[in-house]
């Protein structure tokens, strides 16, 4: 099964607002396992950064300006991302960023279906617990110290690793199939083992007959 873990980083809070991404990045996962395949791309806003999103991931329009707009990318991210579901932390936020960004390009939105929640996930595993990217990380032990500011490549790479746990490690369903090569049946091959002699010894016939003589009329004893 193939899926996207997604993240943003975007101007803001609210894209009716003209918030706009300004980074985004997902990691192809097939059957919860990493591959080589990601989307990493940095977005001209085409608009001024609020001091308050510069010290969330210290995106400077300096910086950002070297970089095409959102509509330069849409093809090449939209390829990527397919018909995959698409893993994100806080679902709902990402997915009104990337849809206001796709409906300026009259591209059609992605589906909120498409889309699953791990921030639902955890909450729904972990009844009143913390459920942040960081607070996730802690709980499963996941190294996040390089996070010093949000960003959405690393962002994307953490909660890969949060999600693999969210759904009960590499171990889910033991992934049995993955390495049958659509065969549907497992091939086991044991070393050839010599049958082990069952007939009694000479001092264990001995030992059974003296312990016959000592019972009366033993059905055992041959006429």
């Amino acid at each position: 099964m193939r899926e996207i873990v997604l993240d943003t980083e975007t101007t803001g809070l609210d894209p009716s607002a003209g918030h706009r991404i300004v980074e985004l990045a997902g990691i192809e996962l097939i059957n919860a396992v990493a591959t080589e395949r990601f989307f990493h791309r940095y977005v001209n806003p085409e608009r001024d950064m609020p001091e308050e999103a510069f010290q969330v991931h210290g995106l400077s329009i300096d910086f950002l300006s070297q970089h095409p707009p959102f509509g330069h990318i849409v093809e090449e991210f939209l390829d990527f991302v397919g018909d995959a579901p698409l893993v994100i932390h806080n679902a709902e936020f990402d997915m009104r960023f990337l849809n206001a960004e796709l409906q300026r390009c009259g591209r059609p939105a992605l589906p909120q279906q498409q889309s699953i929640c791990t921030l639902v996930m955890a909450r729904q595993k972990f009844p009143g617990a913390q459920a942040s990217l960081d607070a996730l990380c802690r709980r499963f032990a996941i190294d996040n110290t390089q996070r010093t500011k949000h960003g959405a490549r690393l962002d994307a790479e953490l909660l890969a690793e949060v999600y693999l746990n969210l759904i009960g490690g590499r171990q889910r369903g033991f992934e049995l199939g993955s390495d049958l090569g659509g065969s549907g049946s497992i091939t086991i091959t044991r070393a050839f083992r010599a049958a082990r002699p069952h007939a009694p010894s000479e001092a264990e016939l001995t030992a059974h007959l003296a312990f016959l003589a000592k019972l009366k009329s033993p059905v055992w004893l041959s006429e």
